[in-house]
């Protein structure tokens, strides 16, 4: 990187008319962000792009902005100025004056007012369930909306088209990894659907411009950062779907990659910098050892393919060393939680980035956003090595990521291998589950882990499950009541599969949502629907209820949310092997309410010894079965049948 700073004394005088000066856009054919606000403070700098654009000066005119200082880039067809918003600044439309050879042109730039209470808003806690939407598969409103076309109706029922450009990736739901057309309408029209059933956040996975000529559908492949993908609408209809879904109790948090873009990119023929992605030539793919970070022993060369190989060969690994893209990137994320008012963010790929700028990267939006919630993908089953990712973990290298959450993967490997387990020795089944959640104490903060039995990066988790509505109870009854703020994948709720009539792959298994889309053949969105379904959706009403009752009751159960935990595991009293009973049994609690979970994994019914719980209760309790409403006495033979969840809550 070789960037030279000019001084803003050299620009165009502060005391010009910008209504003396042409506005010649064709000059300038980006700026990013595309707009501020007044009262940040995070600094301000502008990316502008034009065709030999570096030669020229810079300046604001009139009060309340100004240029401090502008840097020139490898590239001369870029700048970067850095801006002051003073305090006094108010909403309007300002000027960027560019002079060269005595000749000007301006540019327009908005700065808006900032919404009262913006940098104190909360995010996603303990207390919410995270529903996880892939959009392509899961609604669509507007039919193929891969052409270029213009007309039809907007979100808000207004004439209001905008323009699909013509785009490489067509819509055909019969290909796995071809676009199926879901949009942001689409998940706007059942909002109430995912309410209704207990969710209180929705997670969708990236709606930014994914321009990839094959499996653009995922979007984790991005060619424009500041622009939603216009076959799922654009940035006013984002911004609507966020306050619809704040109208219906759903907070919304944006999945967003600072490791990679995508080939497609607009950046990829003409970046800023040399080193503005990691330049990879010949072609080096990076290595997946998350562990070079906190090894002793581990080479730099191990090290540095970490964090410049790149992830696969369609996704160029951004250089967050350059401290012009780690800027970039920093005000990227609080433009959109800004722009779109967001509640929280979802980092993936996130031990693939350069770890200490992306500390610098997640200090920079929670000094602009102290309660927001940042949740990263650190995709390792080691404990100590999803630990070191944590914010304040005492690490012995000194590293703090500033991570708030992170992803419980060791947790999601072991509820799917225990439920997966009949006949058991002492450390199958049941027991993987309490043996992981006995090493809490490698965690800095047990509120801010996220739990899940799938995202859209596994197997479905009915196909794991073999196809067994029993252990996918027990499956949601475990997300619904274990610690940590907890994630439901779309579908997950009816045990949704992955498709049978194609080779299996990433696509058939993010499957299309039923009743999404006009036409389809059921609609599993509707009571009616579900009762009507066909064979391989049987048991979806019956899944649908059932994960419903539980998440409906979580949302106001404080033992859950907030609560302790005390865990009880039990061994059989028969021979020297085989002695674990596979089942599973803890209490969540807090001073004044308390909730009883036994988990029987086997496949014959088991009998309570309530005394071998006494430690936490003294002798029987009667409380409220969560799953049948009735009421139920804690005691000595109270039988739970064969691959089923007893959850009761009671006063202490």
């Amino acid at each position: 990187m070789a960037a030279v700073a000019l001084s803003a004394a050299c620009s165009a005088p502060q005391s010009l008319n910008p209504a003396d000066v042409e506005e010649a856009t064709m000059q300038v054919t980006r700026v990013e962000p595309l707009s501020w606000w007044t009262g940040m403070k995070t600094d301000l700098q502008l990316m502008v792009q034009g065709p030999d654009i570096s030669s020229c000066n810079v300046s604001i005119p009139g009060g309340g902005l100004k240029v401090k200082e502008i840097h020139k880039a490898d590239n001369p067809d870029f700048l970067f100025v850095d801006v002051e918003v003073s305090a006094k600044a108010v909403a309007d439309t300002y000027y960027l004056v560019f002079s060269k050879d005595g000749q000007s042109f301006k540019y327009p730039y908005i700065i808006r007012e900032r919404e009262q209470g913006s940098a104190a808003r909360t995010s996603f806690t303990t207390s919410d369930l995270i529903y996880l939407i892939m959009p392509d598969r899961f609604a669509s409103a507007f039919g193929d909306n891969d052409e270029a076309w213009q007309g039809g109706e907007y979100f808000d029922g207004s004439a209001r088209p905008w323009a699909v450009p013509a785009t490489p990736d067509k819509v055909d739901r019969q290909d796995p990894v071809a676009r199926h057309g879901g949009d942001i309408q689409g998940m706007m029209n059942h909002l109430d659907y995912i309410a209704d059933l207990g969710a209180t956040a929705i997670w969708c996975t990236p709606l930014l411009l994914d321009n990839q000529p094959r499996e653009s559908y995922h979007g984790y492949a991005c060619a424009d950062y500041y622009h939603i993908d216009p076959r799922f609408g654009d940035n006013e209809h984002y911004k609507a779907f966020v306050a619809k879904a704040h109208e219906k109790g759903l907070k919304v948090i944006m999945d967003i990659v600072t490791n990679h873009c995508g080939t497609a990119h607009w950046w990829m023929d003409n970046p800023p910098f040399k080193d503005w992605y990691h330049v990879n030539e010949p072609y080096m793919q990076m290595n997946a050892l998350f562990s070079v970070y906190m090894d002793p022993h581990a080479s730099v060369r191990d090290r540095e393919r970490q964090e410049s190989g790149w992830f696969v060969p369609s996704m160029p690994d951004m250089n967050l060393d350059n401290p012009f893209v780690l800027k970039y990137f920093q005000q990227w994320a609080v433009w959109w939680i800004e722009y779109a008012g967001l509640d929280g963010l979802r980092v993936d790929t996130y031990p693939y980035n350069e770890p200490e700028p992306m500390s610098r990267w997640c200090k920079a939006v929670t000094d602009e956003y102290p309660d927001m919630n940042i949740v990263g993908e650190c995709w390792d089953m080691n404990i100590p090595q999803v630990a070191y990712w944590q914010k304040d973990n005492p690490n012995r290298n000194g590293f703090n990521s500033n991570l708030p959450s992170i992803m419980d993967f060791p947790l999601q490997q072991a509820m799917l291998r225990a439920l997966n387990e009949d006949q058991v020795n002492w450390d199958e089944g049941m027991t993987r589950i309490y043996t992981v959640l006995a090493q809490d104490f490698a965690y800095q903060d047990l509120s801010h882990m996220l739990t899940f039995f799938a995202n859209h990066d596994h197997a479905r988790t009915g196909d794991v499950l073999q196809q067994d509505p029993a252990r996918m109870k027990l499956a949601i009854a475990l997300l619904a009541t274990l610690r940590g703020i907890p994630q439901l994948y779309y579908g997950d709720e009816m045990m949704f599969l992955e498709r049978k009539d194609v080779p299996s792959h990433d696509g058939a298994k993010r499957i299309d949502f039923p009743g999404g889309w006009e036409g389809d053949g059921c609609d599993l969105f509707t009571a009616a629907g579900r009762a009507s379904a066909p064979e391989m959706y049987a048991t979806a009403a019956e899944m649908h209820d059932y994960t419903r009752t539980l998440f409906r009751w979580r949302k106001g159960c404080k033992a859950v949310q907030e609560g302790r935990t005390l865990h009880f595991l039990s061994r059989k009293n028969e021979g020297a092997r085989n002695m674990t009973d596979n089942s599973y049994a803890f209490f969540r609690y807090t001073d004044k309410d308390a909730v009883f979970v036994y988990i029987n994994n086997n496949g014959e019914p088991r009998t309570l010894d309530w005394d071998h719980y006494r430690e936490f209760v003294s002798g029987p309790v009667t409380g409220t079965d969560v799953l049948t409403g009735e009421s139920v006495t804690l005691k000595n033979g109270v039988s739970v049948a064969p691959k089923s969840a007893l959850i009761v809550e009671f006063s202490r």
